[in-house]
């Protein structure tokens, strides 16, 4: 399935429409399978899957980061490179990982950007280049990264960017508690990219992801726009455009389900992965 993505202003009735949110409405949702609050050494046995992806910059030297721009590094397995940003500039590079948890990160380039974070990019990048050692670890089914050097200071730590499971196509099946009858009700989330876009069964839309790294599973859509054709029914483009702006969290139903939560709690989408041909 391919969608051409326009971009027109959201109309201004489908903004202002509010449908009232069941708060009686409750799915059983799924939780981690083990999600100790006792942190955890993780054994790695396959870094390839393990440790491929996004990790967002959590502490720097044992202080929490504050940085104006998102900071992460993704590790790209199959090319042994990585990218990212450190918190003010983009920033990629390679690295090595051999037995025993060895790492080291060269040939680093950045882009040169002025910003005035509270964590300094300079710091950022030498706490990098020192870089020796490495372990994960999970708390409350989250895991972390930790960076060293050869002594075992800790230089870094980094949380597994927790929306990865959202990526790919779904299926619509619920708005506001409502089924939604429409199969071509659809959303494709790229939470690398910090994108969203589908079909509304009347309009194709498309928006950006905030991700706010602070909190577990916190998601927001934004800047959603919709082609603004008219149809014969709009109540669920209404209804899915307004959850969508509700909408602060994600949870897992089961491997092929997920729910939007908003700031209440309250379920207001339940979406169900789909793969498009």
């Amino acid at each position: 399935m391919s969608l051409a993505l326009l971009m027109v202003p959201l109309d201004a009735t489908a903004r202002k429409k509010k449908k009232k949110t069941n708060d009686k409405q409750k799915v059983e949702l799924e939780q981690p399978a083990a999600a100790p609050a006792v942190e955890q050494n993780v054994v790695i046995t396959d870094p390839n899957s393990q440790l491929y992806g996004e990790w967002n910059l959590w502490q720097l030297r044992k202080k929490d980061v504050n940085t104006q721009e998102r900071a992460y590094i993704y590790l790209d397995f199959a090319n042994h490179q990585f990218y990212g940003n450190n918190g003010c500039n983009a920033v990629n590079g390679h690295f090595s990982l051999a037995a025993n948890g060895v790492i080291s990160f060269n040939n680093v380039i950045t882009t040169t950007g002025t910003c005035h974070n509270v964590t300094r990019e300079k710091d950022v990048m030498k706490a990098l280049s020192e870089v020796q050692r490495f372990h994960v670890t999970r708390k409350f089914g989250m895991d972390y990264l930790h960076l060293t050097n050869a002594k075992g200071n800790p230089l870094l730590v980094l949380k597994r960017q927790n929306l990865d499971f959202l990526n790919g196509a779904w299926q619509v099946k619920e708005v506001d508690g409502k089924l939604v009858s429409e199969h071509n009700v659809r959303l494709v989330v790229d939470a690398e990219m910090q994108t969203i876009h589908g079909n509304t069964g009347c309009n194709i839309i498309n928006g950006a992801i905030h991700i706010d790294t602070t909190k577990d599973f916190a998601i927001q859509f934004e800047d959603i726009r919709s082609t603004g054709y008219p149809c014969d029914n709009m109540e669920v483009e209404t209804a899915l455009l307004v959850a969508l702006e509700q909408a602060e969290s994600c949870k897992r139903i089961n491997d092929n389900e997920m729910a939007l939560l908003n700031g209440k709690g309250t379920i207001v989408v339940v979406i169900t992965r789909i793969k498009l041909r």
